[in-house]
């Protein structure tokens, strides 16, 4: 079932502009939905909403889009650099891996209650109120995003080819090929970290709640499994 699916979007990406474009949307939405290192960053960002208490959709809306602004903005330099390098795209090391897997079983255990790390939020409203974490959502997503490289670019490769195919030719298409695929990857996170805030606004949660507890406790215990499976898959 799968496979029909991408061997479908994958032949779409030659089809009309229209069907490429939707094509390329949706190759990103099932890029972080089926992929267990993309998939992390949805807990990531649902466990660091959750972590700062009640706080308004738009915010929200925000923090998740900088969080994955960071992801992005990594990546593009990842796949600059190691392209001149004449590497595989987002072949940075094992070490990126280590790094990353240890910030994440950091977080995560944090997320637990076992850690304190102010700069992420936790539960002084007094801090939070000073502190907007949007430079916290932003940093957590370029770190996060080194970790995303080589499983980022094996997931564009038939998107890559085309836009390498187009480049010669139709270069703002094949860039908006890219930008179809960005805007379906990372729709998924930020719809996750809106939503947080939708759900915790309608049961009335705030940092304190049993049920926001229990979140955050799930969410860190999937970021700390992330962070053991990038630290393996480092080897």
């Amino acid at each position: 079932m799968i496979i029909e699916i991408f061997t479908t979007l994958s032949k779409a990406l030659y089809s009309n502009h229209v069907a490429a474009m939707a094509a390329a949307f949706t190759w990103g939405i099932l890029s972080i939905i089926l992929s267990p290192c993309h998939l992390a960053s949805i807990p990531l960002i649902v466990g660091f909403i959750n972590d700062r208490g009640k706080m308004t959709t738009k915010k929200s809306f925000f923090l998740s889009l900088l969080f994955s602004a960071g992801i992005l903005i990594t990546i593009g330099f990842i796949g600059i650099i190691t392209g001149m390098m004449g590497r595989m795209l987002g072949n940075i090391g094992g070490f990126a891996n280590y790094f990353v897997a240890g910030i994440l079983i950091i977080i995560g255990l944090h997320l637990v209650g076992l850690v304190p790390l102010p700069f992420f939020g936790g539960i002084d409203q007094e801090k939070i109120g000073r502190d907007n974490g949007y430079l916290a959502a932003l940093m957590i997503g370029l770190i996060f995003g080194l970790a995303m490289g080589p499983c980022t670019f094996a997931y564009m490769a038939p998107v890559l080819a085309v836009v390498f195919s187009l480049s010669a030719k139709e270069f703002w298409y094949g860039l908006l090929l890219l930008l179809a695929y960005a805007l379906g990857h990372f729709s998924v996170v930020v719809f996750a970290g809106t939503f947080t805030e939708k759900v915790q606004s309608y049961l009335n949660w705030n940092e304190t709640s049993a049920g926001a507890c229990w979140i955050r406790k799930i969410c860190g215990i999937l970021v700390i499994i992330t962070g053991i499976y990038l630290m393996w898959g480092g080897e």
